[in-house]
């Protein structure tokens, strides 16, 4: 399942998006459009409990935008209308209702590292690289990397990477706080896709509230934050899942939640 540029394929309730433009696997406006419509089918789809988003291939998980479509970017209405479909891409990754993990198979540069900073959570093989390089190019980046960059590993650190352009190795991303795990590259999707297994088992209706009072509230602040707790809480405590997973404490067995 899938398009020319991307592959759905669904491992019990984990579904996993691979961007199959080898060997670089570029964000092209077409990949981009793809990954849209892949979200679109699994959103709605209760046997989906989580995603995994990695590239093809051993070298890349993405490096970043298609520079072929840059020509048609000279007009800066063309431009503007482009970027903002980028971010409105992105944003929704962001805000997805459902956990996606970012298997980072092999180097994350430019939009593929603005992509992988987008998902909830991130793997990263021990070979991998990321970096934000646009200013090496003369731009900058333009989808939503001066934003997240800064938020995930702090100022200081996020200006260093995109003044310079320079890539970090996989290892200083985890001591960063850029990506969650580092393990063996050949074992980086297995990584991925189990510990999306173990999220899949979780109860889905407060994994959507916890990834929206998160996402929402650090955008905010603290009152209004806890107001989105708050919020989602008093929504999550309601459910069928909530009861299930009380009672199943006290009688000391595995909750079944349903999504309900």
């Amino acid at each position: 399942m899938g398009g020319e540029n991307c592959r759905l394929e669904m491992r019990k309730r984990v579904a996993v998006i691979t961007i199959d433009r080898p060997p670089m696997n570029t964000l092209s406006r077409d990949t981009l459009t793809e990954i849209g419509t892949i979200l679109d089918k699994i959103e709605g789809d209760g046997e989906v409990r989580a995603v995994v988003l990695t590239g093809a291939g051993e070298k890349m998980f993405s490096a970043g935008a298609d520079v072929t479509e840059f020509a048609g970017m000279a007009d800066p209405e063309s431009a503007e209308a482009t970027l903002k479909r980028m971010h409105d891409l992105f944003n929704r990754i962001e805000r997805f209702s459902k956990p996606i993990i970012a298997c980072i198979n092999g180097h994350a540069l430019g939009g593929g590292n603005e992509l992988q900073m987008a998902c909830h959570l991130a793997v990263a093989a021990d070979t991998a690289e990321l970096g934000l390089p646009e200013v090496r190019l003369g731009i900058m980046p333009g989808y939503g990397g001066t934003q997240r960059l800064a938020r995930l590993v702090g100022r200081r650190r996020a200006l260093a990477m995109m003044l310079s352009g320079e890539r970090i190795p996989a290892q200083t991303a985890l001591e960063w706080g850029l990506v969650n795990r580092v393990v063996p590259r050949e074992k980086v999707l297995e990584e991925a896709v189990k510990w999306a297994e173990q999220l899949a088992g979780g109860p889905p209706l407060a994994m959507k509230g916890i990834l929206d009072a998160v996402v929402r509230g650090t955008d905010v602040d603290l009152e209004q934050g806890l107001a989105i707790e708050r919020e989602n809480m008093l929504s999550v405590i309601r459910t069928e899942d909530a009861i299930e997973g009380v009672t199943s404490f006290f009688q000391k067995k595995t909750p079944n939640f349903k999504g309900r």
